[in-house]
């Protein structure tokens, strides 16, 4: 029996006692954060919160399989939102979706939240109308079955069952209705109840993982009262997403106590905020780097290269990777590297075949 098929759902019910306590710290982290962004100043802001937004598409995106390009996400969240980045590239039709609804949900979170808003965040989602090779049915509920499975085709294991399609709309009535009126419950854990109770009724044919982190960012975002975002819970449960889906699989198989899932999302969101300190840390590091090189003869090239080695840049910094990156000859490369290493602003390292590339 899934928790859904139970009587008394969704009457869910937990520890209080237990949870109120992590709730707690949850709450005081919240504040340091924010206490601590307010410091930083409006332009600093501005780059957390872009850093923040982009890893939080990209991250969503990858728990689904799908993989995004990291600078049409920051381009296409920077355009948006009127921030100015150098190096800002066309964004994917796929990428301009997710970023339209993610920052719907977090940018006009005090909306409501109604049928015809996640109708428009799945058209988002699925611009084509296609799934992969396969068309669904977008922008309204599903009217097929659902079941959640894995494994090679014939030999699926079903993890989980959602309630048949002609259930779907009374029950997201139902939860929409709780979703805005609801006001007695603390807005944290009015977060993690909403994302259960969204991907466990699984509304639509496909997106219901993305669209149930969007529907908890949007509360994150009340229980902050602020637009700015300077956590990303989405990468932290794709960084434990095998405990994300076992945790969702036995809460959907047990009885309507979901103190052990509460306790999860808690912990979870207390780990997405211990990032913020790092967030934090390279922020100030970036804007430090760019103000000791702010009358420094630089092309553009050069700058995007820079801008992404004071990101989370992958790998080592090559002759080539440089070319590939800045879509310019190996030449051209070599003498942007070598006039970037006279300016003190790299160090070269290795020989040959090996030499690469590395910030001072």
């Amino acid at each position: 029996m899934y928790v859904h098929e139970r009587n008394d759902w969704p009457n869910f019910k937990w520890n209080a006692d237990f949870i109120s306590t992590k709730l707690g710290n949850v709450r005081h982290r919240q504040g340091r954060i924010l206490g601590q962004m307010q410091g930083l100043g409006f332009r600093l802001q501005e780059e957390a919160m872009l850093k923040t937004l982009t890893m939080d598409v990209i991250k969503s995106s990858e728990i689904e399989g799908e993989f995004l390009n990291p600078e049409q996400v920051r381009s296409s969240i920077a355009r948006r939102l009127g921030i100015e980045i150098a190096g800002t590239i066309a964004a994917e039709r796929n990428v301009e979706g997710i970023v339209e609804m993610m920052l719907d949900a977090t940018q006009r979170y005090d909306a409501a939240l109604t049928d015809e808003r996640l109708f428009d965040w799945h058209a988002a989602l699925f611009p084509t109308g296609r799934s992969g090779m396969y068309k669904i049915k977008v922008g309204s509920w599903r009217e097929g079955g659902m079941q959640v499975t894995s494994g090679l085709m014939g030999k699926e294991t079903l993890h989980y069952e959602a309630p048949v399609a002609e259930k779907v709309a009374a029950e997201m009535f139902r939860f929409l209705e709780w979703m805005e009126t609801e006001q007695d419950l603390d807005a944290v854990l009015k977060a993690a109840i909403a994302h259960l109770w969204f991907v466990t009724i699984h509304p639509f044919d496909d997106g219901n993982g993305r669209i149930a982190r969007a529907i908890a960012d949007l509360q994150l975002a009340r229980a902050d009262e602020s637009k700015q975002r300077f956590y990303s819970m989405s990468a932290q449960i794709q960084a434990e997403r095998n405990n994300y889906y076992g945790i969702l699989e036995s809460t959907q198989k047990g009885d309507l106590d979901i103190t052990p899932w509460l306790e999860w999302f808690l912990d979870c969101l207390m780990r997405s905020m211990e990032q913020t300190d790092e967030t934090i840390a390279k922020t100030l590091a970036r804007a430090k780097f760019w103000e000791t090189y702010r009358d420094t003869d630089l092309n553009i090239r050069q700058h995007k290269v820079l801008g992404m080695l004071l990101d989370d840049f992958f790998g080592n910094l090559s002759v080539s990777k440089y070319a590939k990156i800045t879509k310019t000859s190996t030449d051209t490369a070599l003498r942007d590297l070598q006039d970037l290493t006279k300016k003190g602003i790299l160090q070269q390292e290795g020989s040959g075949r090996g030499t690469h590339y590395k910030l001072q």
